[in-house]
């Protein structure tokens, strides 16, 4: 009989040992000894040279993944004649490295703040291969962009048309820009990842656009290149794409009576499978789908197709990322449900919502596995959970592990190449772990582990000899 605390989607594994490809990274194996490796690396070698817990990134599969997506965007685009350009959403994961991988790869990088904007410069990329986001741009991260000649910035206001027309008339520069407008449409997903609909921070209304159109046209410093739409994140399905493309070529259409609209930016946001529950629909669909569309709403409209962008982000780094624990405390909790007393396991590992605040922040589920040996246990029901003063420190919430699951095991979290490095923290004054790539039998840091001593040295009362 069922686990009456195990959800409907999850279904206990006929073999706990076995990979599911559509979940892990690409280059995922065990080993002759039943050892989870990445890029030909074991999970022992990873964690004895750079520490638990550390983050993995599968270079082969991010790379691979660039590549993929760039050619099924390029192909779909070219059947209806016109071009795409990606700009790969560095929010998700960003490091040095990534951003050269990116760059490589023929992709542009979208930054959002001036921090983002720095690592990326200090990466290489040039200006011309980078576009900055952003509801409340600084004078002084918007003063940086245009003297780096970024390609693009988006507009998210009113308020900075103004500014950033000031800002390049200083520079003696002319800049492009995108309008963001709010299309209105609730993408299928997380309420706080819709960031389309009405009541929310990003974007103008429809309404507004073909006047703030004209208001960017009146500075002569500013060169609009089209409008920009972002629905939401972790979106499986293309309704959502095509109705915000039908909506902003409606008035794309208009906008062409008074000047040029050269391109039209369709965001990012796609999803990607956390568990054997999700199944998104593949990017080559994706991006066929929505081509069609637009081509066939150009075509109504009687205008030409315009140039295209998008911004994919967690679909590159998402499946190429995963997380790599020690378990300590494991402990049986008995729980009344429907009228009987059902067990769930709680594994708790070195880490946490510091390291991974998604399912805290977004009840986001997650795949594990013991990575560290192979094992013929029945499957029991767990939660994995960290070390931080929280009951909602949530690693994994609903997942089978093997029954003799153990302390000192190693445990394996897919999908973590997204939103992981990036919202960490450091909660209960944990140390951020460190983040490597494998690939070729080979490991290379990325981001170094934090200190404790990394952490004190900002404390003004203990670096200025005050304790």
């Amino acid at each position: 009989m069922k686990n009456p605390l195990a959800p409907q989607w999850l279904v206990a594994p006929a073999d706990l040992n076995v990979i599911d490809a559509r979940i892990w990274p690409r280059t995922a194996k065990r080993n002759s000894h039943g050892e989870l490796t990445i890029g030909d690396v074991s999970v022992s070698a990873l964690m004895r040279q750079y520490g638990s817990p550390l983050y993995v990134v599968d270079q082969e599969d991010f790379e691979t993944t660039l590549l993929y997506i760039k050619r099924a965007f390029s192909d779909a685009a070219n059947k209806i004649g016109t071009t795409a350009k990606l700009y790969y959403a560095s929010k998700s994961l960003l490091t040095a490295e990534v951003v050269r991988w990116v760059i490589d790869a023929g992709l542009s990088v979208d930054v959002s703040t001036g921090g983002e904007l720095a690592v990326a410069l200090a990466a290489g990329a040039k200006g011309e291969r980078l576009g900055l986001h952003g509801n409340n741009k600084s004078l002084v991260e918007i003063g940086k962009a245009i003297a780096s000649d970024v390609a693009v910035i988006v507009i998210d206001s009113e308020l900075e048309i103004e500014r950033i027309a000031a800002v390049a008339s200083a520079a003696g520069k002319t800049q492009a820009v995108r309008l963001r407008v709010n299309s209105g449409v609730h993408a299928h997903t997380h309420e706080h990842l819709a960031t389309a609909r009405e009541d929310q921070k990003f974007g103008v209304a429809l309404s507004d656009v073909e006047e703030l159109v004209g208001k960017i046209r009146s500075f002569s410093n500013l060169r609009f290149l089209g409008l920009h739409s972002h629905i939401g994140s972790q979106i499986f399905v293309v309704d959502g794409f095509v109705a915000a493309a039908e909506r902003l070529l409606d008035v794309h259409a208009q906008l062409l009576k008074t000047g040029d609209v050269p391109e039209l930016n369709l965001g990012g946001g796609f999803g990607i499978a956390y568990t054997e529950a999700d199944k998104p629909l593949g990017i080559a669909d994706m991006a066929t789908r929505i081509m069609q569309a637009v081509a066939a709403k150009c075509s109504a409209l009687g205008i030409a197709v315009p140039k295209l962008a998008f911004e994919p982000g967690r679909i590159i780094s998402g499946p190429a990322g995963i997380t790599l624990y020690s378990v300590g405390t494991i402990k049986d909790v008995t729980v009344s449900e429907q009228g009987m007393g059902a067990t769930r396991k709680y594994v708790s590992v070195d880490g946490g919502m510091s390291d991974n605040a998604r399912p805290a922040l977004y009840q986001a589920e997650y795949s594990a596995m013991l990575a560290s040996r192979v094992t013929s246990a029945t499957p029991a029901l767990v939660r994995v959970v960290g070390k931080h003063c929280e009951s909602g420190d949530i690693v994994v919430r609903h997942d089978f592990l093997p029954s003799d699951i153990a302390v000192n095991d190693v445990l394996a979290v897919a999908a973590t190449g997204a939103y992981c490095f990036s919202l960490s923290s450091n909660y209960n004054f944990l140390t951020r772990p460190a983040m490597v790539a494998v690939k070729g039998g080979k490991s290379s840091l990325l981001i170094r582990a934090e200190t404790e001593n990394d952490l004190l040295s900002r404390d003004a009362g203990i670096s200025q000899g005050k304790a």
